[in-house]
């Protein structure tokens, strides 16, 4: 039996793919801590800035998290005066996120992340595409 077949630990998809993750939490972290951020919180208002106002059920499906996550990542942003959150007025059940003025304000700092992690993780254009389309497909496989 091959050391693969036997499941080690350190040959195992998940653990990498565990380990990546961890280490780009870690690696964004000095970068946000300035700006008052966590990690779920700037992917949230890097989704916004992508294309705001959005329903909170839009945001949640933009970043793949469910209601149940999104809702207390907007609501902490609003009490740090980074977000809005506003009511349909034709549909009471829906709720608009969008950015503030504050929010608004952080966007070269938060759009330069990008490239202060690729040059952490010493990887250039063609390696952080390359990279992002396989964690994609992982994530998001073709439906059969």
């Amino acid at each position: 039996m091959s050391q693969t077949s036997r499941g080690h630990l350190g040959q195992q998809l998940s653990f990498a793919l565990y380990g990546a993750a961890n280490r780009m939490v870690r690696q964004h972290k000095p970068f946000l801590e300035p700006l008052g951020l966590t990690f779920p919180q700037y992917l949230v208002v890097l989704a916004l800035l992508d294309g705001a106002p959005l329903p909170v059920g839009a945001l949640g499906a933009r970043l793949d998290m469910d209601t149940g996550t999104i809702t207390p990542l907007v609501k902490r942003l609003e009490a740090l005066g980074m977000v809005t959150r506003t009511r349909d007025a034709a549909d009471e059940r829906r709720v608009f996120v969008d950015l503030t003025d504050r929010g608004r304000a952080l966007e070269p700092e938060i759009r330069g992340i990008t490239d202060q992690i690729k040059s952490a993780c010493q990887l250039d254009d063609e390696g952080i595409d390359d990279l992002r389309r396989t964690l994609e497909a992982l994530a998001h496989p073709p439906a059969d």
